[in-house]
């Protein structure tokens, strides 16, 4: 049996520029969960911030209840340009979410990157969950795959 690893390149600092890149451009990405032990995608909105996001997400969502009862989530964001859509970078994450205190310093930090998010951010069925990579793939286009670290994601 092949080791996993042997599939992905050594990651260098062109793979760990263009993961940051990826990161801090993110507004958007599909969130997956377990609901009812069957997998389940959604789109969410995000905030970047160092080495991790943010999203805000209601109580009426099924995402919700899944992120409580189990902290582990998976994440890819990455935007298609023109094209074929598989030809563009992407980056998929394995995350551990944590609900964290909607304190208004941190309405003001989400509202910056998600300003229509002001119509219902002050609801009390909605809340901040902070997702912290722990395991990260690129696909940095046709035959540049990368395994990093969630280190790699902070540049500098």
């Amino acid at each position: 049996m092949s080791d996993q690893k042997d599939k992905f390149r050594e990651t260098d600092d062109e793979a760990r520029a263009l993961a940051c890149r990826l990161l801090s451009e993110a507004r958007y990405g599909a969130l997956g969960v377990l609901v009812d032990d069957a997998p389940f995608v959604t789109r969410v909105a995000l905030q970047p911030g160092d080495g991790h996001l943010v999203t805000l997400v209601s109580d009426l969502a099924p995402h919700t209840d899944a992120l409580r009862e189990s902290p582990d989530a998976s994440l890819m964001i990455g935007n298609p340009g023109r094209g074929d859509p598989l030809a563009h970078p992407r980056m998929t994450l394995q995350v551990s979410a944590r609900f964290i205190e909607k304190t208004p310093e941190a309405a003001r930090t989400y509202l910056a990157t998600q300003p229509k998010a002001q119509l219902y951010i002050g609801f009390a069925d909605f809340h901040l969950v902070r997702l912290d990579p722990a395991e990260i793939w690129l696909n940095g286009g046709f035959g540049k795959a990368y395994r990093l670290a969630p280190g790699d994601l902070r540049p500098g």
